[in-house]
């Protein structure tokens, strides 16, 4: 019954870890693109700050992975 909840949090850690950030990273680039066709000449400021917020979004998408990983070693 143990090995089953464990199991269990791994797969509810890994869905919230995928979606939250996936969301996340759908409204930045929405909102960064509507920036940049407001103003074409700040296209290069915008598309900078976007990478290094969407490898931060990324990040936690990686932690979440490495939790389920953690989970799963515990269950064999």
């Amino acid at each position: 019954m143990e090995n089953a909840l464990i199991a269990i949090a791994a797969a509810i850690a890994i869905a919230i870890s995928t979606i939250c950030p996936a969301i996340a990273q759908g409204k930045t680039a929405s909102k960064a693109m509507e920036s940049i066709a407001r103003q074409p000449d700040a296209a290069k400021d915008i598309r900078s700050t976007l990478i290094i917020s969407m490898a931060l979004i990324e990040a936690l998408t990686i932690y979440g992975l490495l939790v389920a990983f953690m989970l799963v070693n515990k269950v064999q």
